[in-house]
């Protein structure tokens, strides 16, 4: 436990004070199909032990590997003594939902990380934010990884693809018998609906609705304001007007007016046609299957009041790992789900103390 919390204690002073003794380089991965650009962080105070490795990948955002929150965390588990490698996915940049291409990306990372000098030759540790959280997590059940990867980490990861796409239009979500409720972020709807609408029986001719929600969740993550903002509705105005008229009541079940719902009963049939869709045409999206076959050590960490994706999420994802994988899950009101909260009194002292330790445990891995 103190080895823990002193791991994670060095962590959360370089996160909560932004200064790091770091060096950060730009360096190319060989994907297989193509080179992407990747972030190298190492420690310029180099520990007499070689270093651990860690590989990081981004979800699906426009920022990618250099969103705000992502190169903060980067930094702080370089500066605690670690070797770090963000490999840019530029297809998840351009809010291109393709789970097929993290273990070829991961595989290019491996032996560009371990020819860094100084980097201990041992498996390495890799953490999915997001999108990228469960996709992380299940690249430990490939066999041609499982030796070469020390453990794997989920932040804010998705597990069952129908319940997740739920809650995105309705916000509803449950575990064990308990149903919770909340306004949910629309960001995640405009990207699924973005990437599956017109792959959807029935919505093959509402490319352009599809479009019209790349377009809205692109401008979201360019401007960096929450996607519930009622700043975004002059563009909603704007994209609904290009789209054909029999089907804007369809994109502004995506989009409605910012504080206004989508209609529900609109939101449970796309829900209900969507998701044999995305898993007919993408398997990988549902990632529930593949968790069985995980057998490295995991970590999952989930913040209690995300929007995006559901804490119960994680949850429902520690329960599908086996019984015979190390596994931790944390769920924290420290965080949401990119960004960190302010906690205040005993309460909040108690819960960041506790995830300095869940932290500690996550970096230890390797």
């Amino acid at each position: 436990m103190i080895r823990d919390i002193a791991l994670g204690a060095r962590y959360a002073r370089s996160w909560l004070s932004g200064k790091t003794d770091v060096t950060v380089s730009e360096i190319q991965l060989d994907r297989g199909d193509r080179t992407v650009p990747a972030t190298l962080i190492l420690p310029n105070r180099r520990p007499r032990r070689p270093l651990p490795g860690w590989i990081l990948l981004h979800g699906a955002t426009v920022g990618g590997r250099d969103h705000p929150q992502l190169a903060r965390f980067a930094r702080s588990v370089a500066n605690t003594g670690a070797a770090v490698i963000v490999p840019d996915v530029p297809e998840w940049s351009r809010l291109a939902l393709a789970p097929d291409l993290t273990l070829p990306t991961v595989r290019a990372a491996i032996p560009r990380l371990l020819a860094v000098p100084g980097v201990a030759d041992r498996p390495v540790g890799l953490v999915g934010f997001s999108f990228g959280g469960p996709h992380a997590v299940t690249a430990g059940a490939d066999p041609s990884l499982a030796k070469q990867l020390a453990g794997v980490v989920s932040f804010g990861g998705y597990c069952d693809l129908a319940r997740t796409l739920q809650f995105l239009f309705l916000g509803e979500h449950e575990w064990e018998g308990k149903r919770f409720q909340t306004s949910p972020d629309p960001y995640g709807r405009w990207i699924v609906g973005g990437n599956y609408l017109h792959r959807t029986p029935g919505f093959e001719d509402a490319r352009d609705v599809a479009d019209a929600l790349l377009a809205l969740a692109s401008e979201a993550g360019a401007r960096g304001l929450p996607s519930k903002d009622p700043a975004y509705d002059p563009l909603k105005r704007e994209l609904a007007a290009r789209i054909d008229p029999s089907r804007r009541a369809l994109f502004e079940t995506f989009a409605p007016p910012a504080e206004v719902p989508p209609d529900r009963a609109a939101a449970e049939e796309l829900v209900r046609k969507m998701v044999p869709a995305i898993r007919r045409v993408d398997p990988l999206m549902d990632p529930e299957d593949r968790l069985r076959q995980v057998r490295l050590p995991v970590r999952l960490v989930h913040g209690l009041g995300d929007i995006l994706i559901p804490y119960t999420e994680t949850l429902r994802m520690a329960r599908q790992l086996t019984a015979s994988t190390d596994l931790r899950a944390t769920v924290t009101p420290v965080f949401a789900h990119s960004r960190e909260e302010r906690g205040s009194g005993i309460g909040g002292l108690v819960n960041s103390l506790s995830f300095v330790r869940t932290l500690g445990k996550v970096l230890r891995l390797v």
